[in-house]
C-alpha cells in the first residue's frame, strides 16, 4: 500500500455533493473551515494485499459471530445494555435474524505485516456514500484505466434482493435521527433507500421520531399509520432501548423486522474486543483487550463500550497521554493495546473494511493528523494497482440518489 499524491479535479466539491456527500466541510470555532474528502492524495493497493485483506475481514466477521454467541450468554456482564437488551440480542441472534452491512477498522501499513482490527461498527456505520459512490466517481473521472476496492454498490443491493427473496416482503421504511446536524445521517439513509429500490423494494422515508406505536395493532405504524413490517434505522439499538418504546421492542412477535437486527448490539459493542481476545488470544489480527481495566496491558486505549468516532477514547502510552471530549464513558470501559498508526509523511490512515452478508467487498480510507480518527479526519480515495475491469465502466447506476 502507498499514498500517493493527485490533482483534485476542477469543481470537485460541487461533484461530491451532487453524489451525496453534503457533508464534507467542517467549520472550526476559529472561522477556519476543514475538508473531509481529500483527493489530493489516494492510496493505492496491489492485488494481493486486496485479496489477502478481503480474507482477513471475511475471517474476522465470522469470529465476531462467535464473539456475539459468548456474550449473548452474559459471561462478561450485561455489558452496558441490561439484562433486557442482552436477552433480546441473543434471541435474534439464535433466530437469524437477517443483517445487511458493517464495517471494520483495521490498522495496516503496506509493508507485509498482519492487518489489526481496531473494532467493528456493525450497527449503524456510516462512511457509505463516500466509499461506495464518491471515491468510485473520482476513479471514473481521474483514473478510469484503474481498479478500485470497491464492490459496495452492487454487494448491496444484491443483499437486499436477497432479503426481499427470503422474508416476501415488499415495503421497506427508512429511518433516521434528525438530531444529525452534518447531513451524513440523512443521505446515508437516503443511499440506502436507493440501493434498495434499486432492489425492488417500494421505500418510504421516515424520521425516528416519527415511529408510533398502534395499540390497536400491537405494532409500530408510520405517520400515516401504516404498519411498519421491515424497516432501516440509522440509530443505535442501545438508544432505542433506552426510547418511551423502548419496551415495546422487547415484544419480538408484535416487531418489525429491523435492519440492522438486534444482536448487532452485540458486534457494535467494545466489549467484542474483549471477548474476542478470550476466544482467540494471540491471534495475529487481533490486538489484546480487557473488560473494565487494562490487565497486564501496559500500553492502552480505553475506549467507552458505546462510543462512536472517538468520543471520549482515553490514551495511555509512551509520549501520548491523551482523553477525548464526548459523552460516553457510564456504560463501562474496554481496554485495548495501544498501537501506533501508520505514518505516510505525517497522515495516518485507517482502514474500513466493508462487510455485506459476511463477504469483503470494499474499502473507505480515513486519515487522521494525530493517534484519533475524530469527525476532523479525511477520507481519501483508493485504487488497486491491476486494469479496471471490464464491468466497471457499465455501473454507472450508482449516481442515482433517492432523497
Amino acid at each position: 500500500m502507498k499514498r500517493l499524491l493527485s490533482d483534485p479535479r476542477p469543481g470537485w466539491k460541487q461533484k461530491i455533493e451532487e453524489q451525496g456527500l453534503v457533508f464534507s466541510t467542517t467549520t472550526m470555532d476559529d472561522g477556519r473551515k476543514v475538508e473531509y474528502w481529500n483527493e489530493a492524495a489516494y492510496y493505492e493497493f496491489t492485488l494481493d494485499e486486496v485479496e489477502r485483506l478481503e480474507e482477513t475481514a471475511e475471517e474476522m466477521h465470522r469470529m465476531c459471530i462467535e464473539a456475539a454467541k459468548f456474550l449473548a450468554t452474559g459471561a462478561m456482564g450485561t455489558i452496558g445494555i441490561g439484562p433486557q437488551a442482552l436477552e433480546l440480542a441473543a434471541e435474534s441472534l439464535q433466530a437469524g435474524d437477517v443483517d445487511v452491512y458493517g464495517r471494520f477498522d483495521f490498522i495496516y501499513d503496506g509493508q507485509g505485516g498482519p492487518a489489526k482490527m481496531l473494532e467493528y461498527n456493525a450497527d449503524t456505520p456510516t462512511g457509505l456514500i463516500e466509499a461506495a459512490v464518491a471515491q468510485w466517481f473520482w476513479l471514473q473521472d481521474v483514473f478510469p484505466e484503474k481498479d478500485q476496492w470497491n464492490g459496495i454498490h452492487e454487494a448491496l443491493i444484491r443483499q437486499w434482493k436477497k432479503m426481499q427473496y427470503r422474508t416476501g416482503m415488499s415495503t421497506l421504511h427508512v429511518a433516521h435521527s434528525e438530531v444529525e446536524e452534518s447531513g451524513e445521517d440523512w443521505m446515508t439513509a437516503a443511499y440506502m433507500r436507493d440501493v434498495a429500490s434499486q432492489a425492488g423494494w417500494t421505500t418510504i422515508g421516515i424520521n425516528m421520531s416519527d415511529i408510533g406505536w398502534d395499540p390497536n395493532l400491537n405494532r409500530f405504524v408510520d405517520l400515516d399509520n401504516f404498519m411498519i413490517s421491515t424497516i432501516f434505522k440509522l440509530y443505535p439499538w442501545e438508544l432505542m432501548m433506552k426510547e418511551p418504546f423502548g419496551p415495546r421492542l422487547l415484544e419480538r412477535a408484535h416487531n418489525p423486522r429491523w435492519v440492522e437486527p438486534a444482536w448487532k448490539m452485540l458486534l457494535s459493542n467494545k466489549a467484542l474486543l474483549a471477548a474476542l481476545w478470550h476466544l482467540y488470544p494471540e491471534h495475529p489480527n487481533l490486538l489484546p483487550a480487557f473488560l473494565n481495566e487494562p490487565g497486564p496491558l501496559k500500553e492502552w486505549v480505553a475506549k467507552p463500550l458505546h462510543g462512536r468516532e472517538g468520543d471520549n477514547i482515553k490514551i495511555h502510552a509512551a509520549g501520548i497521554s491523551l482523553e477525548q471530549p464526548g459523552g460516553y464513558g457510564r456504560e463501562g470501559w474496554c481496554y485495548q493495546q495501544y498501537q501506533e498508526l501508520p505514518d505516510f509523511d505525517g497522515n495516518h490512515p485507517v482502514l474500513g473494511l466493508w462487510v455485506v452478508d459476511g463477504e469483503s467487498v470494499g474499502c473507505g480510507i480515513r486519515e487522521s493528523d494525530g493517534p484519533v480518527t475524530d469527525y476532523f479526519c479525511r477520507f481519501v480515495p483508493n485504487t488497486i494497482d491491476a486494469p479496471a475491469p471490464l464491468s466497471a465502466v457499465a455501473s454507472s447506476s450508482k449516481a442515482g440518489i433517492a432523497l
